[in-house]
């Protein structure tokens, strides 16, 4: 499949999970407000669900978390199979059914951290970022493509093709630094045990001493 109609597919992906995304903020400026929050309009609402600013992108995450910046935290709305199966270092589950508790609430209303959503794709992170801007909160991102893309970019990166840009070599090769990172090991790590050859016990040389020869008894 050649790029134009990849990219085609995306595009109408993208066309498809903007209207959902619409149908649900419409949903939502039909909530009741919250007596702790007002939230922000409907129009501020709507106007950020189009912007794509609200994503980040999956490289951008593995940076992050290499580096130990302490400036963000990942929130995982997955249900708790697959946060069981596999879940970002450090990551807080919070599934989205229960993203609106009162005991989750410290986390996403604050100003001190940047906050993550993710899920395996856009949907569940989107609902869980619109939730949380509807009642106002603030520094909100959504890990781009979840963590189907996560997968396929940063713990299994696809090698380039010869005739690509040296840009795609580049950006190959820090993919793969942070697999390795993430636990991932490339063959030539693999490090052949060498064979063990044992070495040839010296012979043991036995000296003989000479027997010393007895005077000649008698004479002339």
């Amino acid at each position: 499949m050649n790029k134009r109609k990849v990219a085609k597919i995306l595009s109408y992906r993208y066309m498809f999970l903007a209207m959902v995304l619409l149908i649900l903020a419409g949903g939502l400026v039909l909530l009741p407000k919250v007596p702790k929050q007002e939230g922000i309009t409907a129009e501020l609402l709507l106007n950020n669900v189009i912007s794509p600013e609200r994503y980040i992108s999956t490289d951008l995450v593995a940076q992050k978390i290499i580096g130990q910046d302490p400036s963000f935290i990942l929130v995982d709305v997955r249900n708790i199979e697959d946060f069981k199966t596999y879940a970002l270092p450090n990551a807080i589950h919070i599934p989205l059914e229960n993203l609106l508790n009162e005991e989750h609430e410290a986390y996403l209303n604050q100003s001190q951290y940047d906050v993550i959503f993710y899920s395996n794709d856009n949907l569940y992170a989107d609902q869980a970022w619109m939730l949380s801007k509807r009642l106002g909160y603030k520094n909100l991102r959504v890990l781009e493509g979840g963590m189907n893309k996560w997968f396929t970019t940063i713990i299994n990166p696809s090698v380039p093709n010869e005739d690509m840009a040296a840009e795609d070599f580049e950006l190959y090769s820090r993919r793969k630094a942070a697999s390795m990172y993430f636990g991932v090991v490339y063959p030539e790590q693999v490090v052949a045990e060498e064979p063990i050859i044992e070495k040839p016990v010296p012979k043991k040389i036995i000296t003989v001493k000479k027997k010393k020869k007895k005077p000649v008894e008698g004479g002339c």
